[in-house]
């Protein structure tokens, strides 16, 4: 009885051997069935269904057209025998080929395939890519992702390689829940792989896949997107909005001036910071529009959360940066200091204003550096500004047009700007800039971008609207940094038809 029970084990654990070699040896024969465009808004995708005789995992390249530099391939992780996967970057009006491999879970290739997609063209609207540096070693790695805005809806992000190549493409023109869309400043990826964006089309957010496919909405109302909307650690979401019914203390209507937050699992507005009440809806020192109705008088284009204190930060366009607590109270002011009084809760805002240091330190005192008329070597302002972000390090990024600088037509230039702030002693130092040695040449006075790219360290330095490209050309440049010795690893001057401008531009993987 012992010797047939240990004679059964040992058959048992020999089958158990067999049968785990199985999942990681043998013909795999794959079957492979392609679906190009499964939604009809990607036309630089497919989908590839798979079949095969072993468990195993698929491994798709597409072959690129300037090198292997070029190829952009992807390592799916499922272990199976069927498997359904996104083919991305693909080049317009082509015939791509794409190496499809089988693998065994310790990634040797069990099987190859070579298939090839013909696909589409898309709309010419991105006629003149132009790069004029790429140092493909030093690069952050990825694709860059454009908010193309333009001046036709539906708005058509792209991503394009570096060697200025358009591999990704969201075309909603014949998608009837998007075909209207505008989303001002555009696509970010949410923290499970997919795209969010807000639409004022449809007073809505929408996330949607790879492929474009609309997956989830949230509604805004009563109240009307505008420009940004931004994920939470927590998953809801933070939008700067507009209340249709939002009056002034002069009687007129207002518009751009609030902030919500939405419930990401029960879609509920949970929170809105009315920037009437926290702010000085009469200060006038960069635009005046009191007579207009409605009127903008502070033009809210960006907010973004600070985990650090349970804070969000806002960009106005008109009137500076602002941190402010949950229940809308003023922790500090970053902007010039001229023409500030009360708001609606009694405040005198000019508590809050931010002292520049300059590089040793010291308290700048100068009044005409802090209303904003002069600037001091060590120290600029920002104006009309975008995209702020937190550094790793805890300072604050942003793209500082310089549109009305010191309060003049001239000189225009643009920069990426780093400012350290202390909340407490509420002083700010200027830490690092890019950009006005470079004067016109990357001056934009609307919209654009600045990123932090994590695996280089590297800076994205993206102005988006009415930049000299050259040859009677104006649209957008988009630029990586050193941020240590400022060398331009690659550079693409972007124009097309009409009016060419993108709010943001992002580096990452075309792959979630």
């Amino acid at each position: 009885m012992k010797k047939t029970a240990l004679t059964t084990i040992c058959i048992l654990i020999l089958f158990a051997a067999c049968k785990k070699d199985d999942t990681s040896s043998g013909t795999p024969n794959m079957r492979i069935a392609t679906t190009y465009n499964p939604y009809g808004v990607n036309p630089l995708c497919a989908q590839l269904d798979i079949e095969a005789d072993v468990p195993g995992k698929i491994r798709v390249e597409v072959i690129g057209r300037d090198g292997e530099a070029s190829n952009i391939a992807h390592t799916f992780d499922e272990i199976a025998t069927s498997h359904s996967v996104p083919v991305l970057g693909l080049y317009p009006q082509y015939q791509n080929t794409i190496l499809v491999n089988y693998l065994s879970a310790d990634d040797s290739v069990l099987e190859e395939k070579e298939i090839s997609i013909v696909t589409q063209e898309i709309p010419d609207v991105f006629s003149d890519i132009i790069v004029d540096i790429r140092q493909i070693d030093k690069m952050e790695p990825g694709l860059t992702l454009v908010s193309y805005r333009g001046v036709y809806n539906p708005n058509m992000p792209f991503m394009m390689d570096a060697y200025g190549k358009i591999r990704w493409i969201l075309d909603y023109s014949n998608y009837p829940p998007l075909q209207q869309l505008f989303y001002d400043v555009g696509l970010e990826r949410l923290q499970n792989g997919n795209f969010y964006f807000g639409n004022s089309a449809t007073r809505s957010i929408h996330e949607v896949g790879v492929y474009g496919e609309l997956i989830n909405t949230w509604s805004t109302e009563p109240y009307d997107f505008h420009h940004n909307v931004q994920e939470k650690p927590n998953g809801n979401f933070l939008l700067t909005a507009t209340d249709p019914n939002s009056t002034h203390l002069n009687g007129n209507l207002t518009h751009k001036d609030l902030v919500i937050e939405i419930d990401r699992q029960s879609g509920s507005i949970i929170n809105v910071w009315d920037l009437k009440e926290s702010l000085d809806e009469y200060r006038t020192a960069w635009v005046y529009v009191l007579n207009n109705s409605p009127m903008d008088w502070v033009h809210g284009n960006a907010v973004i959360y600070d985990e650090s204190d349970n804070t969000i930060i806002v960009s106005c366009q008109r009137q500076g940066v602002f941190k402010l607590t949950q229940d809308n109270q003023v922790v500090w002011i970053l902007g010039t200091h001229l023409g500030w009084g009360t708001n609606r809760q009694g405040a005198d805002l000019n508590n809050y204003l931010l002292t520049p240091l300059d590089a040793s330190g010291n308290s700048i005192t100068d009044q005409d550096i802090l209303d904003g008329f002069d600037n001091h070597m060590d120290f600029e302002w920002n104006w009309f500004q975008h995209a702020p972000m937190i550094m790793p390090n805890g300072n604050i990024m942003l793209f500082d047009n310089g549109g009305f600088r010191n309060y003049a037509a001239f000189p225009k230039y643009s920069r990426a700007v780093e400012y350290a702030i202390d909340d407490d002693a509420k002083t700010i130092q200027q830490i690092w800039q890019y950009g006005k040695e470079r004067g016109e040449d990357t001056y934009s006075s609307l919209v654009s971008d600045v990123d932090y790219l994590p695996e280089t360290g590297h800076i994205l330095f993206s102005p988006g609207w009415g930049v000299d490209n050259g040859d009677g050309l104006l649209g957008g440049k988009i630029i990586e940094l050193d941020y240590q010795t400022k060398e331009v690893i690659f550079e693409a001057r972007l124009s097309g038809v009409d009016d060419f401008q993108f709010h943001r531009a992002e580096r990452l993987s075309i792959y979630p």
